[in-house]
């Protein structure tokens, strides 16, 4: 049985950390109504504007506790956290663009709540998938690319028995395990690293089941991660 695990050297450093997951399985994740999720992108750019009070971006709260963190272990240089990436378009006027249905949900959430939020094909995962500390020597091929590039030792990554799954914690992921129109079992997570927001992180991941699962089918369980419970049957 595959299993979702965070280890210990990623609790040595962030021992206050919490992980929303949501494990789905059965989801018809074929595009259509593509204008529907485009207006859920829409609206949650909108809403995402409200994290954003600050005029000197790195300032506002959801963008330098992400920064904070990511100078807790080594980094490709350049890499940010996901929900940065996102909101820096928001702030740019650069709109997100859909992919496919999950992805366009996951974001949708993400913004809504300045969250980062991720998503992995469960069948493709190769045994477990663990967040841990790098070894460096471990293969990883993102979008776009033909080469590996290794994450660097001691680096945060998502990881499974073939390599790397997600690089410099959730700025990078690997085309091989990526949610694709033909996923039907997928793993999401959304994470926080901000004591003050459990509760938002609560409500995220509630919201998130919901939408997949109305909007998408199968069935969809939840659960809270932290340093007491840390981990999760992906079955």
């Amino acid at each position: 049985m595959k299993k979702f695990i965070i280890e210990n050297d990623f609790w040595e450093l962030f021992p206050h950390a919490k992980f929303g997951v949501v494990v789905c399985r059965g989801i018809d994740n074929s595009v259509k109504e593509e204008g529907k999720y485009l207006d859920m992108l829409r609206n949650a750019e909108n809403e995402a504007l409200k994290y954003l009070g600050n005029p000197e971006f790195t300032q506002n709260e959801v963008v330098r506790v992400w920064r904070e963190a990511f100078q807790k272990f080594k980094t490709k240089k350049g890499a940010r956290c996901s929900i940065e990436a996102l909101l820096k378009r928001v702030k740019n006027e650069n709109h997100i663009g859909t992919i496919n249905p999950l992805v366009d949900i996951y974001n949708s959430v993400s913004l809504r709540y300045a969250l980062p939020c991720g998503g992995e094909d469960i069948d493709a995962f190769a045994g477990d998938n663990r967040l841990t500390k790098a070894e460096g020597n471990e293969s990883f091929i993102t979008y776009g690319s033909d080469k590996s590039e290794p994450p660097y030792e001691g680096e945060i990554v998502y990881k499974d028995d073939e390599g790397a799954i997600c690089r410099c914690w959730n700025w990078r992921e690997s085309v091989r395990t990526m949610l694709t129109e033909n996923t039907k079992n997928a793993f999401l997570i959304i994470e926080s690293v901000d004591e003050k927001r459990t509760e938002d992180l609560e409500n995220a991941i509630n919201e998130l089941a919901k939408l997949v699962k109305d909007n998408l089918g199968g069935t969809c369980k939840t659960a809270i991660l932290d340093i007491n419970n840390k981990s999760i049957d992906l079955e």
